[in-house]
Parts: C-alpha cells; structure tokens; sequence
C-alpha cells in the first residue's frame, strides 16, 4: 500500500445523515448515535464491499426519515480497510475507541472477521458480519447475518447430486487460498466422502486473491471432467479473481452444461461487471436473489434505487443480510433502550425480522439466523432464475455436525455473561475453540 492510500484509509469518513450536518462537531455528536462501517473501498475486495458501504448508509438514511432510534438520528463512521486484513483491526479499534461507535457493520472474508474479532472482544462492542462463511465460530460480540456451511454449501452439493441438479459425481473445489475456502472445503471434502464419494473423484485447488491468470487452472478442471463422470465445480473464488476466471471457462469452451460452476461468492454485483453471454447456466447459491418476486423485495428495490439514484444498480445476498442485521440492531436497541452491548446482546436473541424472500430471520441462541437457501442459474442479463429453494427457512448451525469433532457441539448466547460458543452437549462443559487461521 502507498503511503498515499495508507493515509486515505486512515481518515474516517464520517456521513451524517440529519438536516443539522453543519451543526458544530461536539453538539451534533452529542445528539447522534454513531454507526461503523468497515468495508474495504479499495483494493482486490472493492468490487464486492463497496455495495455494502453504500447499502448501510441506505438503510442509515432509511431509518432516519422514520426519527432515527431511540429519538435520536444516526451517524454513520465509514472507514476503508482497503482489502488489508490487519488493517480491518486497526480500523475497527479507531471505530470503536476513538469515534465511539455504537455498533459495527463491516467485514467481507473471513480473513478480516478473524483479524477484528480480538478488538471487539477487548472493547466489548458487537459485529455485525453479513457474509456467508464457514462456520467453526460463534462469538459473543458478533452476529452473524450470513450464511452458514449448511445454508449455502451442503445444500448446493445436495443439488448437484440430485438428479434434477445433474447427478454430479466429481467435483472440483476451486478455491482462493485463505480461511473460508480452506474450512468450507475441509467439510464439503469430508461431506461428499461420506455420501460415498472416492478420493480420487474430488479436486481441490487454491489460488491468491487478485489472481489472474486462469489459463491452466481451467485447463486442469477442463481435463479432471473429461473422466467420464459428470464433474461441477463449487468456487469459493472470492473478489476481482472471479472476472477473469468466469472469462477464461468461456475462452476453453466451459459450458454450463460440460462443467457446470456453482458459486458462493458471485452475486449480481460481480456479475454486474462481466460479460454473462458465456455464463448462462452456471449457478450460485445465495438465500436472497433480486429477481424474488414479492412486495417486500420490490419495495426494497424501489427505495434502494431511489436512494443511489441509478435503477440499473444491483442488489444482492450479502446487501440483504446487511439489511437484516440492521433492522435487527434497531430492534434490539429500542427493546433494550439503550446501545449499551451487553443489553442489546440479551436483547437481540430470539428477535425475528421478515426477510425479503417471503420468510423470516430469527435470531438464534448461537448469533446465526433462520433462512432460506436458493439455487439460482445465471441469466444473460446477469440476474439469476431461481431453480431450487428449501421449503422453509433453514437454523444457522455454527458448528458443523459433518465434522466428527464437532458432533454434539453447539453455542448459546442467551445471556451475554454466561453464554458459551462451544458448549459440548455430550459433557455439557464449555469448551474453548481452537481460532482458524
């Protein structure tokens, strides 16, 4: 990073979203409540955070023409970690510490939750986290609004080895090379074998964030599906690296229907910068897509596109997490009456919000909520036709049961000062985790 952006990312970019925005620096933080926002809005994560940025000042500005929360408006704190995963620490302690943050929104890989996780324990204040990830963690101070392995992952391998998804029977787990892919992996290699997969059936590779040149990576996947057996590819490819990735399945002849691709990470915002004539087919799992038909998501649409001033800007999973973490903390903060972190942690469990796909998001003893999965097919207009969905809404599980050492392992968090993360039901003791890296 050059000194100049080191710089840039250092100064927090504080939006006020109140007519009295001119109003002298010490009253007018005296009458707001402070929000953090912790997205990267620069580097190889932009491409995906900078949406999440712009989304919570959406929701800021939202909830302050209702009269704000508990009489008072918000203020949001934005700062940029600029895709530097030390630096999501650093900014999360000037967050908290220094500007005095009721709460944080923010982080996108695991790589930067697991940096900022030791500051929020420090300063007792609570994350928000709105991206699916996997699993092996559940914190006091964190809420996670994002999928779990088994809203997303598991359901997506289901998919593909039914008969309806292609009866897939090898598999390539293509992969950026850090903590999500690796744990997500470690259970979907473990998953597949128990569902009678051979060892020599499944692949797994790992490239670095920002990588580009994708040439023989797709020519080794190309010739692992030439065995005979139909073979799909689960990518946990994460940022930029997706563009040139998906260009380079179309520049070898990768259809969806050789090989297809499902994704956890490519929403309608990466999409949004890709050319899809050659990406029609391939899949995501996600459990929001905007092309869910109901009026809650059409309002939704409507006020973000009216907010960001551009009808052609996209929404997406991880904006709708966002959305639920925040209507969450709302909740939970005027049920409590106060911002105070412990208070509004006893409070939040068990609250339940409408999601905009036509369920509802519990939040649940282990800080993970309720929610549907949804297989979607890329559409040539980069928005994705729902083809599966589960029947309901689906419990968050915080630690994966597919892993033999977690079996019989759970977390509650009904009360902040005696809750546990990793609560062995077999012994009933509290067990302290090992911290993935």
């Amino acid at each position: 990073m050059t000194g100049l952006n080191r710089m840039m990312a250092g100064i927090g970019l504080g939006v006020a979203m109140t007519a009295g925005a001119l109003a002298p620096l010490t009253a007018y933080a005296q009458d707001t409540i402070k929000v953090g926002v912790l997205h990267s809005l620069s580097g190889t994560m932009a491409i995906s955070e900078t949406t999440l940025k712009d989304t919570m000042l959406f929701l800021i500005d939202e909830q302050n023409k209702k009269g704000g929360v508990l009489g008072k408006q918000l203020e949001a704190v934005v700062v940029d970690p600029a895709s530097d995963w030390p630096l999501f620490a650093e900014k999360a302690r000037e967050l908290i510490a220094v500007n005095g943050v009721a709460a944080v929104f923010g982080c996108w890989t695991s790589s930067s939750r697991k940096s900022v996780l030791p500051v929020f324990k420090e300063l007792n204040s609570i994350l928000f986290y709105p991206v699916q990830y996997e699993g092996e963690e559940s914190e006091k101070n964190v809420i996670y609004t994002g999928a779990a392995p088994n809203q997303q992952a598991i359901p997506a391998v289901d998919y593909l080895m039914s008969e309806e998804g292609g009866s897939v029977k090898r598999w390539v787990l293509e992969a950026t090379d850090y903590v999500y892919p690796r744990t997500t992996n470690k259970i979907l290699e473990q998953y597949l074998k128990d569902k009678g997969v051979a060892p020599e059936d499944i692949k797994i590779n790992y490239t670095p964030f920002g990588f580009a040149d994708w040439q023989t990576e797709v020519a080794a996947i190309k010739e692992f599906g030439s065995a005979g057996k139909k073979t799909a590819v689960v990518s946990t490819i994460n940022g930029d690296a997706n563009v040139p990735f998906y260009k380079e399945l179309g520049n070898q002849g990768i259809s969806a229907e050789d090989i297809p691709v499902v994704a956890f990470s490519v929403g309608e915002e990466e999409l949004a910068g890709m050319d899809t004539s050659a990406l029609v087919g391939h899949l995501a799992a996600w459990n929001y897509f905007q092309s869910v038909e109901n009026e809650a998501n059409a309002e939704f649409i409507k006020n973000w596109h009216a907010y960001i001033g551009n009808d052609k800007r996209t929404t997406n999973d991880p904006m709708e997490a966002a959305y639920l973490g925040f209507q969450l903390w709302v909740q939970a903060v005027e049920k409590a009456g106060t911002t105070d972190t412990d208070a509004v942690l006893k409070a939040i469990v068990g609250l339940e919000v409408p999601n905009l796909t036509g369920g509802t998001a519990k939040v649940l003893p282990n800080h993970h909520l309720t929610k549907p999965v949804l297989i979607g097919e890329i559409q040539a207009d980069g928005q994705f036709e729902t083809v599966w969905q589960t029947e309901g809404d689906v419990p968050g599980d915080a630690w994966s049961d597919v892993l033999p050492e977690d079996k019989g392992i759970e977390a509650d968090w009904t009360d902040p000062l005696t809750g546990c993360g990793r609560l062995n039901t077999a012994t009933n003791t509290c067990e302290v985790a090992a911290t993935a890296m």
